[in-house]
């Protein structure tokens, strides 16, 4: 007494009801119990062919055969299944039918053309719909008041549609981002912004601005009526009009590096946390400055000076030589995951660290995070930089 292992963890008999015209009969062999069995296990028989009866929707076909003990019998020889839900009642999952039967009829009955819009869809992932099944009315009505507003370039929390608010939107951006991707125009996407972070600007709505943190390093620089602290908090937009006589720009990635940050002619420093480098690299102004990076020396901190790069080709590195990095030995920490891969934008100076690191050379999975370097060395190295040609 076997049971046939079921595709019906895969979805195959829910996505069959997408087309039930298509369904064909399909038969099942049963390997029943041998001779032994029925003469040893009589009532597990029975209970046996009991529950089979009582599977709803299924044809048997039975084997007439002589047993020496039992005399005339009968066993079922094979089932035939007729209908995807005669399939699913044989294996137990006749209420998750019902339920995927039900959303199909929800969604025609919502919209017939994005009905077909999405047959492709669900067809792909019954079983992601079936989980959805409570939320798909409101997914739907999300999906055609986007038809309805396409790049609608308001935030999200404006859209008035009953029981859906920003929240339920924010929860779903990833299967509403396949079905977006479906349901809209292609002018009506743009498919540079991806994942859940670039769900807005993908879909043209208004997304909370991005913002820059920096401070003014020089008072002559000073903006009027700030005090003399003028640590500044800019959107992306406003950062990118600055209009100062700015001639170097120091970015870090620890926030008290940045406040203690030394006073220098010219200059900003950058809090660097919190935002990818295409943030501040919209700003045109950037190009006329000198700009430095100062990060952790460990492989992590080259990998991140190699992607600034990506954007600004004539970034510096600040305070991430080997000198800094020996001169301190008795601050050396471990770095739990280092960066194996290469980094094609680094100097040979800054390679030839950043390979000794990878490599393990010095110490197994060497840091020294910038905090621990020494005051006095950092505003030697940062006056070095208003003293060296630069800009």
């Amino acid at each position: 007494m076997h049971k046939r292992k079921s595709s019906g963890t895969k979805g195959d008999l829910l996505r069959a009801l997408l087309a039930p015209a298509d369904w064909q009969a399909r038969r099942l062999r049963l390997v029943g119990p041998s001779s032994g069995e029925l003469a040893e296990q009589t009532q597990a028989v029975r209970a046996w062919l009991d529950e089979l009866r009582r599977v709803p929707q299924v044809r048997i076909v039975w084997r007439a055969f002589t047993h020496r003990l039992l005399g005339e019998s009968a066993l079922p020889d094979e089932v035939w299944l007729d209908t995807s839900q005669a399939a699913c009642a044989l294996i137990g999952k006749t209420q998750d039918a019902q339920r995927f039967a039900a959303l199909l009829q929800t969604t025609q009955a919502f919209d017939g053309a994005l009905a077909v819009q999405l047959w492709p869809w669900l067809a792909k992932r019954p079983l992601v719909a079936l989980a959805l099944a409570e939320d798909w009315p409101r997914l739907l009505a999300v999906l055609s008041w986007q038809q309805t507003h396409p790049r609608p370039g308001i935030y999200l929390r404006q859209i008035d549609l009953p029981g859906v608010d920003s929240k339920f939107i924010e929860s779903q951006r990833a299967v509403l981002t396949e079905l977006l991707d479906l349901c809209l125009p292609p002018e009506a996407v743009d498919p540079r912004f991806t994942g859940l972070s670039g769900f807005c600007r993908r879909y043209g709505f208004k997304d909370k601005p991005l913002r820059i943190r920096l401070r003014v390093l020089d008072a002559a620089l000073a903006l009027p009526g700030l005090g003399l602290d003028q640590d500044i908090t800019l959107t992306q937009a406003d950062f990118a009009q600055l209009d100062l006589p700015v001639k170097r720009v120091f970015i870090t990635e620890n926030e008290v590096n940045f406040l203690a940050f030394p006073n220098v002619t010219g200059s900003v420093v950058l809090f660097g946390a919190g935002y990818g480098f295409e943030v501040i690299t919209g700003a045109a102004w950037l190009q006329r400055c000198a700009v430095f990076y100062w990060g952790d020396i460990d492989t992590h901190g080259f990998a991140i000076l190699d992607q600034l790069r990506a954007h600004l080709p004539r970034a510096q590195s600040l305070l991430m030589d080997r000198a800094t990095l020996l001169a301190h030995a008795g601050q050396w920490g471990h770095e739990p995951q280092p960066m194996l891969r290469d980094l094609p934008r680094l100097t040979p100076d800054e390679l030839a660290v950043f390979n000794d690191l990878r490599d393990n050379r010095l110490q197994p999975q060497l840091r020294l995070e910038q905090e621990r370097i020494g005051f006095a060395w950092v505003k030697t190295a940062v006056a070095a930089t208003s003293a060296g040609g630069f800009p």
